[in-house]
């Protein structure tokens, strides 16, 4: 620039001063810049086109910071792997830049988040509006990391660190979502008291939706817990699985066509031809195998719908039966292993308190399946385990079999009384206008149309299930303790970057994310980064 862009008089140089600067089209180099002064009205203009390549104060290129911050929260890649791909396209950079890069990219997408509020607002409201899914995630002692989705454009819309799930610390981080982006058409959230406590606060009168999955499971805990608590302990004390691997080494590994043989003998039930092709010691060890084998039964939804010590205690009942019922192939020397394993499951079995706490947890565990049946969601033939949203869209025909299965327990005399069924009815009616919530009715600019708030939360779990995935192959540990107590607050806002709507809005007529980042002022960023520094729970050099 030759003239002042004030006065239009002629620019003198000021100074030059060089700088050091590393990016992916051209690795290091030296950038000298020629500053202008205006000896009028003493303006000072320096290289715009300097300020597109990198942030103040920064050797490192706009590209090479998008790069670096895609590759560890999209692709969730290690930094000594990063390094080494850098290093390849003639950039060096040591693991210590790469976290410290890392960090910067989440302050400049948060920036550029925070300035496409009013824009994301808009889009949501030619939506019609937005269904507001809050969920917080922690692990051990680290604080817990709480978001605010938009279910409808999949969106996370605000993210915050706090030390527990109570009303007092929920309440300003739901005024802020209300503030910037207007009430929510409805909300789906977990039963936590401090949750509903703040909704009904900030959000009143606004159609409020439990999560079906967290209030089967809710319900699950209370009726089954006591059960299958002694159930645990009373098969560790035996030392159930211990007992059968120690007798696994003596029987050596199974075959293939031992499995197949087990399922003729098992569905023949001990008897007949299955029985004669078999050697004492094979089916020792094929027994020994299906019973440990009790896992690939479950359908990985956790507890209460997974009940993995009463599936490993109906196995034993089973091989206890079997074996009972083959005299003749536990008899002589060849039986013997036979017989160790058959005194090992009369042991377990012929337990009264381990009997009767099965007995109960198979007659409660009947009645819970029936409500996950008429629910529609983690029910015990699916397969979708954690990612089960429910395969009944019709609200009004679950909420009628859910009806059905109210009246059975409470007509039914062998439930009456019993105090919990009286209080799992009791959990049903508390919520019931929370369930079954009817469809909201919105204006957009294509008309009146009707929006069903999903069930589950479901959306939000995934994306912390992902979250917490992509920092376990990252980080190669599987304690997430230590990385939620030092993640930035906003790095949840990583999961737009895959959303095409949202990456139209914060590009804001720019190209690349790297245009985008370059319009934002770098000591705005700095001192994003220094107030989230300070935050940081670190150790003290004392105690160091």
């Amino acid at each position: 620039t030759d003239h002042c862009p004030v006065c239009g008089g002629m620019l003198h140089a000021l100074k030059t001063r060089c700088k050091g600067l590393v990016t992916l089209a051209i690795g290091l180099f030296k950038a000298r810049e020629t500053i202008m002064v205006c000896p009028r009205d003493g303006t000072v203009l320096t290289s715009e086109e300097l300020r597109r390549l990198s942030p103040t104060g920064c050797k490192f290129g706009f590209d090479v910071l998008v790069s670096v911050g895609q590759a560890l929260f999209v692709r969730n890649r290690g930094v000594k792997e990063i390094v080494q791909d850098l290093s390849e396209k003639n950039v060096t950079i040591s693991e210590r830049e790469v976290a410290y890069l890392g960090r910067k990219f989440i302050i400049y997408l948060s920036l550029a988040h925070l300035d496409s509020q009013s824009r994301l607002k808009s889009a949501m409201k030619r939506r019609g509006g937005y269904i507001l899914h809050i969920d917080g995630t922690c692990e051990g002692g680290s604080p817990i990391l709480f978001a605010g989705l938009d279910e409808l454009s999949g969106v996370v819309l605000e993210s915050v660190k706090m030390p527990s799930e109570h009303t007092d610390t929920l309440i300003p981080f739901l005024t802020g979502i209300r503030d910037r982006y207007g009430v929510p058409l409805g909300l789906v959230h977990d039963m936590g008291r401090g949750i509903l406590a703040a909704v009904a606060v900030v959000f009143p009168g606004v159609a409020d939706y439990i999560c079906h999955f967290h209030f089967l499971r809710d319900i699950g805990k209370d009726l089954l817990e006591k059960e299958y608590t002694d159930l645990r302990n009373g098969l560790k004390k035996h030392r159930v699985r211990v007992l059968l691997r120690q007798k696994l080494k003596a029987a050596g590994q199974k075959s293939e066509g031992d499995t197949v043989k087990l399922g003729s003998l098992l569905d023949d039930g001990g008897s007949g031809a299955p029985l004669a092709e078999w050697v004492p010691m094979e089916l020792c060890r094929t027994l020994i195998h299906w019973i440990l084998d009790y896992p690939s039964q479950l359908a990985g939804y956790g507890f209460p719908f997974d009940r993995p010590h009463h599936v490993l205690y109906q196995r034993l009942e089973i091989a206890c039966r079997l074996l009972k019922g083959m005299p003749k192939m536990i008899e002589g020397r060849a039986g013997r292993p036979l017989r160790g394993l058959l005194r090992l499951l009369e042991t377990v079995t012929g337990d009264g308190k381990l009997k009767r706490a099965a007995k109960e947890l198979s007659k409660k565990a009947e009645v819970f399946d029936a409500l996950r049946q008429a629910l529609s969601i983690a029910r015990p033939e699916g397969g979708q385990g954690l990612n089960d949203e429910g395969d009944e869209p019709d609200l009004k025909t679950i909420e009628q079999k859910v009806k059905a299965f109210r009246k059975r327990v409470v007509e039914e005399k062998q439930f009456t009384g019993n105090r919990a069924y009286v209080k799992m009815i009791g959990q049903i009616d508390k919520y019931w206008t929370k369930l079954f919530a009817d469809p909201l009715i919105v204006k957009t600019p294509d008309g009146t149309k009707l929006i069903q708030p999903q069930r589950t939360n479901n959306v939000l779990e995934r994306f912390f299930r992902d979250l917490k995935r992509g920092n376990r192959h990252r980080e190669g540990t599987a304690s997430l303790s230590k990385t939620l107590r030092y993640i930035l607050k906003e790095t949840p806002l990583v999961k737009n970057l895959g959303n095409e709507d949202y990456m139209r809005i914060i590009l804001d007529g720019c190209s690349t994310l790297e245009d985008r980042f370059a319009t934002i002022d770098s000591k705005r960023a700095t001192e994003a980064l220094r107030k989230s520094q300070e935050n940081a729970d670190r150790v003290s050099q004392k105690m160091k």
